[in-house]
């Protein structure tokens, strides 16, 4: 390298210099695979003030063919490769090259050959037998042709891996849609979407971000300005639930959010941009996102294709949701209908309900087959539909004609919904069968024993018997708190399953503060 290239370099690096001080991005990675300790030493010193897209250089060295391969399996974002061919034998940099592309499937690093005996490998074989990018006699290598040859080595690299990270983008787009599509919780859903979200854009290293946080919120269709956050990320994680008006200073980003709602499109800014969709039912949904680098035409291309999905799948699971939500309340009144015919009221059947799903938690079954259990409760007196008024009303006593008409509700709620073939319904089914029978064989209508109980049956024989006992009935007066406890702890693996009773007393606080929120009239 003379003076006057060493000089010329110089001049052309000070504001490239300054633009990676202010910027700070990562450094492209150099692998100089050559024998030579000096063509170390001067590649460095050559391109030591080397700047390319705000980005200067982090060089790597490797003494031999073999180092080199272990450092490209250490460092698999290397960038740029300058390759010796005569190192531990004529042919280790060529068989490093083959081993690059066959081995390693890189396609992306540039290879740059450099020979200081170019009779070892012709330029012409060389180019059309391996996959090499350039190939430089070290001889010709001034410091502004080494700077020319590795610009155009990093630019070619750059829009490689843009292409590939574009066509990773588009596929994680096509992945993520089955994964979300599967989610029919509204939260879990929002949450799905920002993970995935999240990850489309770290594929990408221009939309590299250090401290990004998100949060997806949802507004109803009734003209009001709040947002109910349903997700967050980072440090927005705390306002999980929280609702906040569009417009208010408290709610991170609020200006963008409020343009967003007011223009009805999605905003994008320089470090953090708004995702807005109106569902057909017309409530407005948005997903927020801030601490990133300014976003690429393509990266916004990507977000607007993955929002048109999400934005399906919102519509999905709103539509879902309203049909749950029928049919919740189609359950919990036709529970309540029964009560109602015995004089109890239909907060007893929400009791019932939300104490076994506590239970089933507690036992350790998913939270969606508890929220199953949950909703079959409801249903588990509606044979009492089929019981004289007489009976069910009679203050006393009941005879023993009256009491054995009384058990017959358990198979006329059973006959009543075992046709169905929705799961909801059939286990409704067996739990209005079998909520009577007893753990030591003595309940009715089977007299079925211990396991022969389904585990459903089991779980709301005791919540039933709970809630029936500590609230006043037409025939009796509420025990006080403390018998009921005892009541049950007493009847452990005689009228209830013991694992029941000890999850029951394990977690008696957690019940009464259900029966709290769901009093008596």
């Amino acid at each position: 390298m003379n003076k006057d290239d060493e000089l010329l370099f110089a001049d052309e690096a000070e504001d490239a210099q300054a633009q990676v001080n202010v910027k700070g991005e990562q450094a492209w990675k150099v692998l100089i695979v050559d024998d030579e300790q000096e063509v170390h030493n001067v590649t460095k010193l050559a391109l030591r003030r080397f700047v390319f897209d705000g980005r200067p250089v982090e060089f790597i060295s490797a003494f031999s063919a073999a180092e080199g391969r272990n450092l490209l399996e250490e460092h698999d974002d290397t960038a740029v490769v300058l390759l010796d061919v005569v190192m531990e034998d004529e042919g280790a940099g060529l068989r490093l090259a083959k081993y690059i592309r066959e081995e390693l499937g890189n396609r992306l690093v540039r290879i740059i050959l450099r020979t200081g005996q170019p009779g070892q490998a012709p330029e012409y074989e060389v180019i059309t037998a391996y996959d090499i990018n350039d190939y430089k006699e070290k001889t010709e290598l001034t410091t502004q042709k080494l700077y020319t040859t590795l610009v155009a080595a990093l630019r070619s690299y750059r829009d490689l891996r843009i292409i590939d990270m574009n066509r990773k983008g588009l596929q994680k787009i096509v992945d993520s849609a089955g994964s979300i599509f599967e989610l029919q919780s509204m939260q879990k859903f929002a949450s799905g979407v920002l993970s995935q979200l999240v990850a489309l854009l770290r594929l990408n290293p221009n939309a590299l971000y250090c401290h990004a946080s998100a949060f997806a919120a949802t507004c109803p269709a009734s003209g009001e300005t709040t947002l109910q956050i349903l997700a967050a990320t980072g440090e927005f994680e705390a306002l999980i639930g929280a609702k906040h008006r569009a417009d208010a200073k408290a709610l991170p980003g609020y200006p963008i959010i409020s343009r967003a709602i007011e223009e009805q499109r999605s905003v994008f800014d320089k470090d953090c941009f708004v995702i807005f969709f109106r569902s057909k039912r017309g409530s407005e949904n948005l997903i927020y996102l801030d601490g990133l680098r300014e976003l690429a035409e393509w990266d916004r291309h990507l977000l607007e294709v993955f929002c048109t999905n999400v934005s399906i799948a919102f519509e999905n699971i709103y539509l879902n949701e309203e049909v749950e939500d029928t049919q919740k309340e189609i359950l919990f009144t036709l529970g309540e209908v029964a009560e109602a015919r015995s004089q109890e009221t239909g907060n007893h059947v929400r009791r019932v309900a939300e104490v076994t799903k506590l239970l089933a938690l507690k036992a350790g079954l998913p939270e969606d087959e508890a929220e199953m259990i949950r909703m079959a409760t409801p249903i588990h007196d509606l044979g009492k539909l089929a019981i004289p008024d007489a009976i069910l009303n009679k203050p006393g006593k009941l005879s023993e004609e009256e009491f054995a008409i009384m058990k017959k509700h358990a198979e006329y709620g059973y006959e009543m919904l075992r046709h169905s073939h929705r799961p909801i319904l059939k286990n409704g089914a067996v739990i209005a069968l079998q909520h009577h029978e007893r753990y030591d064989g003595k309940g009715y209508p089977n007299g079925l024993k211990g396991e022969e109980i389904h585990f459903y049956g089991r779980l709301v024989a005791l919540a039933d018997v709970f809630d029936a006992l500590s609230t006043q009935r037409v025939y009796k007066k509420a025990w006080p708190m403390e018998e009921v406890v005892e009541y049950i702890r007493e009847q452990r693996g005689a009228q209830f399953d013991p694992q029941i009773v000890d999850l029951f007393l394990e977690h008696v606080d957690e019940i009464l503060r259900i029966r709290e929120r769901y009093p008596e009239d």
